[in-house]
């Protein structure tokens, strides 16, 4: 259930983003919803890797 809740939450912070931008987020999370369905360890670790990385770059805040 935490899993999903955080992917709903990064979905919800590229929601505002620039179009091209959220585009390739998105791309990327839904390669991690993808993996949560058969590996749950592995997309939480992929999930809080893309969210650090979104922290860390100014232009995703």
């Amino acid at each position: 259930m935490l899993l999903a809740d955080r992917l709903r939450t990064a979905h919800q912070r590229i929601a505002p983003l620039p179009r091209d931008t959220r585009r390739r987020l998105h791309r990327q999370l839904l390669a991690i919803t993808d993996l949560a369905k058969r590996d749950h360890e592995l997309a939480a670790r992929r999930l809080t890797t893309f969210l650090d990385d979104m922290d860390a770059d100014p232009s995703h805040a």
